[in-house]
């Protein structure tokens, strides 16, 4: 069985506190469940204590480590942020720096911990910035070996100036409900390809 997991990289520390990100996560999770993919439970990074720095442990107290397996142990990641400042998140901006050790954590054959694994977001904000966001996330996370699948992020973007949040909707907007769909089964697909056959690395015919 396929296994996704969501990384939650909204500003708010308290898991208690409601999360339009947590909603978006949540519209892709009902996908990739309908189509086997099992998910785990959301980690909130705001909530834990990542320093900053790039490498895959920072020392004492430094709570990356744990979830760096937990993301590493999955097939699919859910990489969700909410826009602040027409831009990912200083949370999410944080997650990607720590994964920038991934670039000197290849094996034998010249590969990432990352590689043969599958990268989906899941963005909101009641501004403009969707695809600047998602092209942060993207830039960033091919870069230390993540695959990213056609249509890759699903999103949803309120109106410019406005109040409402995307966990407020009375429902999912038609349009976010047939991206999630197709996201998670694009996803979903090229995992299971990976599963069967991961990159062979540098060195392989």
């Amino acid at each position: 069985m396929l296994k996704a997991q969501p990384l939650n990289c909204t500003l708010k520390r308290d898991d208690s506190t409601p999360s339009s990100t947590d909603a978006m996560i949540a519209v892709l999770a009902r996908e990739f469940s309908a189509l086997g993919v099992e998910v785990a439970d959301t980690i909130r990074l705001a909530a834990h204590n990542v320093p900053a720095g790039v490498t895959s442990d920072e020392g004492d107290g430094d709570e990356w480590p744990a979830i760096r397996e937990r993301i590493l142990a999955a097939d699919i990641l859910i990489f969700g942020t909410p826009i602040w400042m027409g831009q990912a998140s200083s949370v999410a901006k944080r997650a990607m720096e720590r994964m920038d050790a991934f670039l000197s954590e290849t094996d034998d054959q010249g590969r990432m911990p990352s590689y043969s694994k599958v990268a989906v977001a899941a963005i909101v904000g009641n501004e403009d910035g969707a695809h600047f966001a998602s092209a942060q996330i993207f830039q960033a996370l091919n870069d230390v070996g993540w695959t990213i699948p056609a249509v890759g992020a699903c999103y949803w973007v309120g109106e410019a100036m406005g109040s409402k949040d995307f966990q407020d909707l009375d429902k999912t907007p038609e349009p976010v409900a047939k991206t999630a769909q197709m996201v998670a089964g694009n996803a979903a697909h090229l995992a299971q390809l990976f599963a069967a056959n991961p990159f062979p690395g540098h060195g392989v015919a």
